[in-house]
């Protein structure tokens, strides 16, 4: 593999030894190889690092993927998607991996007992490797939901968010922040969700599931926007051009939150729940704890 290749180039390649030589060294290096690092994915980097001798083990990731290992690659986008959130009129939030822990349509599977089947389609979509709306069409026909089923799946799963979710909310509201969520999932699970965070209905752009008049399963509502690829920064747009709001921003954890930049001002990565090393590179600001956020809504 590439990493072992490179490994026995260990002495043309070590960590930061703490010179301002030796650390611009080693940063024009890791400018060199970052895009077969990003390729790798943050464990590839590791064991890169690991098989090169490296001392220090994380400031050698941050020399191959640039930036602090847990944000965005940029410190100029860093700022500037700080200073957007500080801004914002309104901010968009992804539901499933970003708003609570899990995704929603697994959880159905795992309810109508086809959960392995549907997660690797779920990934797929979410890495960006498929077209959002083939991805959704495989994994519903694959599960067949019923009105029946999914009502007991609703009562016996309830929303686990996101440590520090809850306290973000509140605070972008007490700033008179609009707050919306924009999901590939289905409105009936996340109606129950915004209640909680007190987001009204009518700020909710996600997927209507449809059913027959016995209760089997008829398809999904294709003209809602988060229906398709695309649909997000379609999302956006639109708020952007009814509502009158300048400055936007987006958090999510996959690829299709990343699509929504432009047509807004900026987009920050939430790896709380699943690093994606294609949404980690394309992030303005990327984080893996909501403390990091708070910290910037003082």
């Amino acid at each position: 593999s590439a990493p072992l290749r490179l490994a026995s180039q260990k002495r043309a390649c070590r960590c930061p030894a703490g010179s301002a030589r030796a650390m611009a060294v080693q940063a024009e290096r890791g400018r060199r190889l970052r895009s077969s690092a990003l390729a790798w994915g943050v464990g590839g980097v590791a064991m890169l690092c690991v098989a090169m001798h490296c001392s220090e083990a994380a400031e050698c990731q941050v020399a191959f993927l640039g930036g602090a290992k847990d944000e965005g690659m940029s410190p100029d986008s860093i700022a500037m998607a700080k200073t957007a959130l500080q801004e914002a009129d309104a901010v968009c939030f992804d539901v499933d991996s970003t708003v609570v822990e899990t995704e929603g349509i697994d959880l159905l599977a795992a309810c109508f007992g086809v959960y392995e089947e549907v997660a690797n389609l779920t990934r797929n979509a979410m890495n960006g490797n498929i077209k959002f709306q083939d991805a959704l069409a495989a994994r519903l026909d694959i599960m067949q939901p019923t009105v029946e089923g999914v009502a007991k799946c609703l009562e016996k799963e309830q929303p686990k968010f996101t440590p520090g979710m809850k306290q973000v909310m509140a605070r972008l509201q007490e700033r008179g922040v609009e707050l919306y969520l924009v999901s590939g999932g289905f409105t009936l699970m996340i109606e129950p969700i915004a209640e909680i965070l007190k987001i009204p209905k009518e700020n909710i752009f996600a997927n209507k599931l449809l059913f027959a008049g016995d209760g089997s399963y008829n398809g999904f509502d294709r003209d809602a926007p988060t229906s398709k690829s695309g649909g997000k920064p379609a999302v956006v747009a639109m708020l952007k051009k009814s509502k009158g709001y300048e400055t936007v921003v987006m958090f999510g954890d996959g690829a299709t939150d990343m699509d929504a930049r432009p047509p807004a001002t900026a987009f920050i990565g939430y790896g709380g729940v699943q690093v994606r090393a294609k949404v980690k590179a394309g992030s303005d600001w990327f984080v893996t704890s909501w403390k990091q956020v708070l910290k910037v809504l003082k």
